[in-house]
């Protein structure tokens, strides 16, 4: 009997594709994936529709849109539903073992037969934080068991190096920067750090007296190098057990993030670019070409239906993603572009929205803590870093775009019997107070103070799992 493709799934938490070098970055960042991305297709448009990690991950592991899981908001409340089949419940139906390292406890993760945590938040005695070596300490073992066994597994590997605190060890610290980051004459920091709902938080890990952001978007890239050389020993691993060529690698993130950018510092809310722009790297040597790189737009929930066509399992599940091989073959008659597309963020704000390839419209659903306006409108190709709100000079754009969005949000509507769970995740933010009247009160209201607050603002208790 012909065994299946083995599937190792990296899901790396807060990964913007566009700090990158595969994708293009000036900085030499990520070296062994891009060696990952000569040997497969890099997808150079994909975008994570649904932000933050829970709907992001929901949609990944799922195929569906957040109509289609009924998850949007980080701190979901109850179980992922019993209308959907994740992507570990459908392999664990056709015989694969599953494992997830560093992501129990979460609903999006339903499904796996054996979790495994690591310590991917709290520094170590030196002050620096090792996330993706805590990884490998425990995701290598797991990969030679599962190896061993003569079923085919299924590993999805949760990398959180790119999310706050970046705090990669040395030499990463200042692989990116050679500069003063004590300059006292430096004011690009004063902002932040007088922003009241993150302050405490980005200053218990940010060094005492920093005060240049560049030092700052440095650790970014330098967790993500240093996590790549990690990812690079799990690589190594693969091709010590014999597996390379019977393995179907896949390398993507939940979301983006965001640096020092839009008020939203060294978070990963608000719906700008940076935020809905993640990788997307797929690696199968017996039935995907080698370098090949894809402009179509493609979307998080297209990667379950791709997954399930690659390694040859049918389903009669009717995903709301999109099978990209005909994408891959070049059968674009048969391939449905999806050039515009619904966004939503329910993390320290609740929005919605719709994108273009010309235009990004924002819409608040209740005040936010950042006071900004309750319609935003991008020109992406004249201003593709989102910094002039043209919302008031082009009303009939606006109009023409709430319209769009209106009508699919109602089609979806339709198509699933269930209202948008935009409209119904009131305690989003976890107060029980139900939503924000003021944009003063939001601000007095949203407060992360620590680490370990951030954490457990992440983390649902594991008996609240699947």
């Amino acid at each position: 009997m012909k065994k299946n493709a083995n599937i190792i799934l990296f899901g790396i938490d807060s990964l913007r594709r566009d700090r990158m070098s595969s994708y293009g970055y000036h900085r030499l960042t990520t070296p062994h994936i891009d060696k990952v991305a000569e040997e497969g297709i890099l997808f150079e448009n994909h975008f994570s529709p649904s932000i933050p990690t829970t709907p992001g991950y929901a949609s990944m592991l799922t195929g569906m849109d957040c109509f289609g899981t009924d998850v949007v908001a980080l701190r979901h409340k109850g179980p992922l539903g019993g209308h959907v089949k994740t992507l570990p419940e459908l392999l664990g139906e056709h015989g694969y073992n599953t494992t997830c390292v560093g992501f129990s406890g979460n609903p999006s993760s339903r499904g796996f037969q054996k979790y495994i945590d690591f310590e991917s938040w709290m520094p170590d005695e030196t002050g620096r934080c090792p996330k993706a070596q805590n990884l490998n300490n425990v995701a290598i073992p797991e990969l030679k068991r599962l190896a061993e066994d003569e079923k085919p597994f299924f590993l999805f590997l949760r990398h959180m190096d790119p999310h706050s605190p970046y705090l990669p060890p040395k030499p990463f610290e200042r692989m990116f920067y050679d500069g003063n980051e004590f300059d006292p004459e430096n004011e690009s920091l004063n902002e932040m750090k007088e922003f009241k709902p993150f302050a405490d938080f980005l200053t218990s890990w940010i060094p005492k007296g920093c005060t240049d952001a560049d030092y700052v978007d440095a650790q970014y890239d330098g967790a993500i190098a240093y996590m790549d050389a990690c990812i690079q020993n799990i690589f190594t691993t693969v091709e010590t057990l014999g597996i390379k060529e019977e393995t179907l690698i896949i390398i993507t993130s939940d979301h983006g993030e965001t640096l020092n950018e839009h008020q939203c510092w060294y978070d990963h809310h608000g719906l700008y670019e940076h935020n809905l722009v993640v990788p997307l790297i797929m690696k199968y040597p017996k039935k995907l070409p080698e370098g090949k790189r894809i402009t179509s737009n493609t979307l998080i929930k297209d990667i379950m239906p791709t997954i399930l066509d690659v390694i040859g399992i049918e389903t009669d599940i009717r995903f709301d993603g999109r099978n990209l091989m005909p994408l891959i073959k070049k059968e674009k008659e048969i391939f449905v572009q999806e050039s515009e597309f619904y966004i939503t963020e329910c993390t320290w704000m609740r929005k919605h929205g719709w994108r273009t390839p010309e235009w990004k419209l924002i819409r608040a659903l209740e005040p936010d803590f950042h006071f900004k306006p309750e319609i935003e409108l991008y020109n992406l190709i004249k201003d593709p870093k989102e910094e002039t709100n043209v919302a008031d000079q082009e009303p009939e754009i606006v109009h023409l775009l709430l319209g769009r969005m209106e009508a699919y949000i109602a089609k979806r509507e339709a198509e699933t019997g269930r209202t948008n769970p935009m409209y119904t995740n009131l305690n989003w933010h976890g107060l029980e107070q139900g939503a924000f009247k003021t944009s003063q009160e939001a601000y007095d209201s949203m407060y992360i103070g620590s680490i370990d607050t951030a954490q457990r603002l992440q983390e649902k208790e594991k008996e609240e799992s699947v």
